[in-house]
C-alpha cells in the first residue's frame, strides 16, 4: 500500500465524483463529568450546516491513496481523508485505491468538525465507490478510530450526544429553531482541543439535562436560553480574539462558541439580517451564513 501526495492534475480512466462534507455546530456543550481515564462526559446537540468542504474522489485499481492537495505542513499519511481511506482498506481487505482532492472551506481549528467531516465523507464515498456494502454502524465503528466527531457525520442527522460524544440519538429541534440562519465567525487563530480539555479551570460538573426538555414542552425556550458551552470561559481566557468576537456577536443575540472554538455563532430569523451581520464582521475574522441540515447528503446511502 502506497500513500502519495501529488500537487498536480491527475488523469484517470475511472470517473471522478464530487461529495459535499458539511460542517457542524455544537448548539451547546455541557461537560457533566470526568472519567478515571481522563475522558470527559458531555451533553451536546450536533447540527449539520449547509456549508462545508467539497471532496473529489476517483477510485483507483492499484491500491494507492493519493492526496492531490494536502494541507500545508500536514504529511499525507496524517491527513484525515487519507487515514480514513487506509482504515477502510485495512478493515475490509479492499485492494482498491483512491485519488482525493479536497476543496477546503471549513476553518481549521474552529470547532466546526472540518477534518472529521472530510474523513466521514471519505468513508461514505469509498464504501459506495469500492462497492463494499458496509452498513452505517460498521462505518461509524471505523470512523470512531479516526476522531471523536467522525461517527456523528456518518450518523448523518441532528443528534443529541452524551457519554464522550459517542452516544448519539436522533434529535428533532423545536419548530421555532428549524428555519434559523446561523452567522458563524472565526478569528484567525486555531484552538487546540486537547489544551482546553486539560485546563484545570474547565467546568466539569454541569448538571445533566433531559433531551425531551430541549425538543418540546412548556419550558423549551428557557432550556435553550440557559444552554451554554462549558469550554467558552477557558478558551476566552487563553484566546482574547475569541472573547472579543463573542462579545461583538452577542449584540445580535445569544452568541455561543462551537466545540472547543475558535468559531462562534449566533442564530437569527431572517437571511437578510444574517447577511447584514456578516458584512459588518470585525477585522481578522472569517465568516459565513448557513442554515441547518436535518440530514447529511449521504444519509440515505449510509
Amino acid at each position: 500500500m502506497r500513500i502519495t501526495s501529488e500537487r498536480m492534475h491527475y488523469n484517470s480512466t475511472m470517473e471522478s465524483t464530487q461529495y459535499f462534507a458539511p460542517c457542524k455546530l455544537n448548539l451547546f456543550l455541557h461537560i457533566t463529568g470526568r472519567l478515571a481515564n481522563g475522558y470527559h462526559q458531555l451533553q451536546t446537540v450536533f447540527l449539520l450546516l449547509n456549508y462545508g468542504d467539497t471532496l473529489t474522489i476517483t477510485p483507483r485499481a492499484d491500491g494507492r491513496i493519493i492526496h492531490l492537495n494536502p494541507l500545508a505542513g500536514v504529511p499525507a499519511a496524517q491527513d484525515l481523508t487519507v487515514r480514513a481511506a487506509i482504515a477502510l482498506q485495512q478493515s475490509t481487505g479492499c485492494s482498491m485505491g483512491a485519488t482525493i482532492h479536497c476543496e477546503k472551506r471549513i476553518p481549521l481549528g474552529g470547532g466546526l468538525g472540518g477534518g472529521s467531516s472530510d474523513a466521514a465523507t471519505t468513508l461514505l464515498a469509498l464504501n459506495q465507490l469500492w462497492q463494499l456494502g458496509l452498513n452505517q454502524q460498521q462505518l461509524m465503528q471505523i470512523g470512531g478510530q479516526l476522531g471523536a466527531d467522525v461517527p456523528f457525520f456518518i450518523f448523518g442527522q441532528t443528534a443529541w450526544a452524551e457519554g464522550v460524544g459517542d452516544q448519539l440519538t436522533a434529535f428533532e429541534l423545536p419548530t421555532s429553531m428549524q428555519s434559523l440562519y446561523y452567522v458563524v465567525l472565526t478569528p484567525l487563530i486555531q484552538v487546540p482541543t486537547a489544551q482546553i480539555f486539560a485546563d484545570e479551570a474547565l467546568t466539569r460538573n454541569t448538571k445533566p439535562l433531559k433531551m425531551l426538555d430541549f425538543s418540546g414542552g412548556a419550558n423549551v425556550d428557557e432550556c435553550w436560553q440557559s444552554a451554554h458551552n462549558d469550554m467558552e470561559a477557558v478558551v476566552k481566557k487563553h484566546y482574547p480574539a475569541v472573547a472579543k468576537t463573542l462579545a461583538w456577536l452577542s449584540q445580535f443575540g445569544h452568541a455561543r462558541m462551537s466545540g472547543s472554538g475558535a468559531s462562534v455563532f449566533v442564530a437569527v430569523t431572517h437571511e437578510v439580517q444574517a447577511q447584514q451581520i456578516l458584512q459588518q464582521k470585525p477585522e481578522n475574522t472569517s465568516g459565513f451564513v448557513a442554515k441547518g441540515l436535518k440530514y447529511h447528503p449521504f444519509f440515505e446511502h449510509a
